[in-house]
């Protein structure tokens, strides 16, 4: 009895090995098969994320808020900034922009006076003649001053040699506008123009003669400016050349106002 049971234990035995060996390799294929697959878990991962179409993929938000504000973040990140409408606004109406707020000066314009002394030149027989015209620009009738030798053709060739009797009125074509060849008008106001006539006045009486080198017309004409305060030129040119320098040196002014101690003379 115990020697059959033992031959009927022997292959059961070893049939129960042969079990347990079977199930032992699966066990152990199976523990293989969840560490491989745990393993490739990572690499399937990656395939279905390239998979997946890249439009989808969005960028995190936080990350960009970040990129936005990180000083170390690309030039080409930032969105550019349009300029604020405020500050053109601002420059537009900016008083400190001289093109659009300041406004244009306007030229002072010269106050003419009343009344004028006009240096004139005039044709002549010989090299013209130099004269003034003076009065209130109010009324037609104008004065006359002008240095001359008194008489016709005698005196005036004596004069060239030697002092002559001289006339200091109005001579011959003096109030004819055709025979004028130059002429600077300058105005006086209201209280220098009765000093200036006087002086005038005052040169007719005590120039009683003329000569053509000295005491001439120009000559004549030349104190008359310097009394009024204007810059003469040498007194030996044709008179339409001097009424024209005399012009110039004085930059064309218009207006002359006479030195404090000019009624001096």
């Amino acid at each position: 009895m115990t020697t059959a049971n033992r031959i009927v234990r022997g292959p059961l035995f070893i049939a129960g090995v042969f079990i347990l060996a079977a199930i032992g390799t699966g066990g152990s294929s199976s523990a293989q098969q969840v560490t491989q697959h745990a393993a490739l878990q990572p690499d399937l991962q990656a395939l279905q994320d390239n998979a997946k179409p890249r439009g989808q993929i969005r960028k995190p938000r936080v990350a960009t808020a970040v990129a936005a504000t990180d000083p170390a973040a690309p030039a080409t990140s930032p969105k550019p900034v349009k300029k604020p409408q405020l500050a053109t606004a601002v420059d537009a109406t900016d008083s400190a922009t001289p093109e659009t707020s300041a406004k244009p000066a306007k030229k002072p314009q010269s106050a003419r006076g009343p009344y004028y002394v006009d240096f004139r030149a005039r044709t002549a027989a010989s090299y013209g003649h130099a004269f003034v015209w003076y009065g209130k620009t109010s009324e037609k009738k104008v004065d006359v001053a002008g240095l001359h030798p008194a008489g016709d053709e005698v005196p005036y060739i004596l004069g060239h040699l030697m002092w002559v009797p001289s006339e200091t009125g109005a001579s011959y074509g003096d109030l004819d506008p055709q025979y004028l060849t130059a002429n600077y008008r300058v105005y006086l106001n209201e209280a220098d123009a009765p000093k200036v006539f006087a002086y005038i006045k005052h040169l007719q009486a005590t120039s009683p003669l003329w000569n053509a080198q000295t005491t001439n017309c120009t000559a004549f004409i030349g104190r008359i400016a310097t009394f009024m305060g204007l810059k003469v030129p040498f007194h030996l040119l044709r008179p339409e050349n001097y009424i024209n320098e005399l012009k110039a040196i004085n930059g064309g002014r218009q207006t002359a106002q006479l030195s404090p101690d000019a009624e001096r003379y």
